[in-house]
């Protein structure tokens, strides 16, 4: 049964942004509700200056999160929509007619631009998740960019727009105004706002800004941006993270070996790092207590973290809890342990995102990765721990964490990290917060 839909006055604000701007970015936090404001934004816009609107966005938001957002609401129930699915050729109509919205993931647009080329059909495009378009180098990105001129009105919508800093800015501004703010190209960008980081003769690793370029940039995009905090959205219970140590006992003599050598002997065989990279990942298996060989066979090396798992999983006393892995071993591992005596399961479907928020499930474990955006988790439990952080990655952490803590939870969120002391863990931890002030800082200026 769909039901009435009564803004908050940030959504009203971020509303009427989307309605005098042809095309432009909401960074709105993490559950403020960015679908409802889009699709409310359509539904005026709908027959009058819109026929066919194309939503990009992560397979899994497009497949459960529109729809169900399009059917709950009645100012927007009425409107038709279909996916955009399966392979497509030129030449060959791959969608529907007659439907005002195509949801479409964002692995599938090169071959949907590829595929209708000139005859763009879409008058509207709507980009959920825009950071998933900070790489310019990606296909996806200089698929789109070449329709952007064929198509009336955009809006991006991200609550991570610049996860690892203002460097990652200038291909999602440029869906938006094909250059205008930033410059028409990636290395006009670079020469005007940024200096080459670390470097090795020729070959630049990465970016950094120029002094004075932070504020610059603010300035060039703050007319079609509109960011707000979270404290500017309706209250939230609280948020607790928990930083929960692991000691790895006599372990961890040998994990500073490993780190020390880059090189792990076990199961009378030798695992080599063959550099830095690779040693980054191995660490993190070795933390988490079990490692791919060459052959990518496992081995378990210890039992500290999936104990400590055991430990806040009892603690939970019967809730719902959530855990983040992130290597393939590391879901086995956690199947095997708990599916005997409890509710374990993965999302591979709009049923068991159904079922975690109808309380049919005790874990549920999730990659980040793959349930990073968009989907509503929030009425399925209050803890999430983390066995494994994402590998550096703040927009996977923060995306993750708002599975849960978002618009319509009821109770106060507890989010644990399982940090094993002395280790890489705490690296990554750290790292994760440093990246987090940059963010935030972009946040705040587009919010002025």
């Amino acid at each position: 049964m769909s039901i009435d839909f009564h803004p908050h006055p940030y959504q009203a604000e971020a509303i009427e942004w989307g309605l005098t701007h042809r095309r432009c970015g909401l960074f709105l936090p993490m559950g403020a509700g960015k679908t409802v404001v889009t699709l409310t934004i359509l539904s005026r816009l709908m027959y009058i200056e819109v026929g066919k609107v194309l939503i990009i966005g992560p397979k899994r938001v497009v497949e459960s999160t529109w729809p169900d957002e399009i059917a709950k609401w009645k100012h927007t129930s009425y409107m038709t929509y279909c996916p955009i699915d399966g392979p497509m050729s030129k030449g060959k109509k791959p969608i529907p007619e007659g439907m005002d919205i195509y949801l479409i993931g964002k692995d599938n647009v090169k071959a949907l631009c590829d595929t209708f080329d000139k005859s763009w059909p879409f008058d509207m495009i709507i980009i959920d998740e825009l950071s998933t378009f900070k790489n310019p180098s990606s296909k996806r990105f200089k698929a789109l960019r070449k329709m952007i001129p064929l198509t009336d009105r955009l809006i991006g919508l991200t609550g991570t727009p610049a996860p690892n800093g203002l460097p990652d800015i200038w291909s999602q501004i440029y869906l938006m105004d094909r250059g205008e703010r930033l410059g028409r190209t990636l290395t006009q960008f670079r020469q005007t706002y940024l200096q080459p980081g670390r470097r090795n003769g020729y070959v630049i690793y990465d970016w950094i800004l120029r002094k004075g370029s932070e504020e610059r940039i603010y300035q060039k995009i703050g007319d079609i941006c509109m960011s707000i905090r979270q404290d500017d959205c309706t209250k939230l219970p609280s948020l607790n993270l928990v930083d929960y140590p692991v000691d790895l006992g006599k372990h961890l003599k040998q994990y500073r070996a490993f780190k020390r050598d880059k090189v792990l002997e076990i199961d009378n065989d030798a695992l080599m790092a063959v550099n830095a990279g690779v040693l980054c990942g191995e660490l993190l298996q070795f933390a988490s207590g079990e490692i791919y060989k060459e052959d990518k066979t496992t081995t378990v090396i210890h039992d500290h973290k999936v104990e400590a798992l055991d430990d806040l999983i009892e603690a939970a006393n019967g809730q719902p809890v959530m855990v983040f892995y992130y290597y393939k071993h590391e879901l086995r591992r956690l199947m095997d342990r708990y599916g005997k005596d409890h509710r374990v399961r993965t999302i591979e479907g709009p049923d068991d995102i159904r079922d975690w928020n109808s309380g049919k499930i005790d874990i549920l474990l999730v990659h980040p990765a793959s349930a990073g955006h968009g989907l509503n988790l929030q009425k399925g439990g209050c803890v999430a721990i983390w066995y494994t952080m994402p590998n550096w990655n703040l927009e996977l952490y923060q995306q993750a964490n708002a599975r849960i803590y978002r618009q319509g939870q009821k109770k106060a969120v507890t989010i644990y990290h399982l940090i094993a002391k002395g280790t890489i863990d705490e690296d990554m931890r750290r790292a994760l917060e440093e990246k987090d002030v940059s963010q935030k800082r972009l946040i705040e200026a587009l919010r002025k």
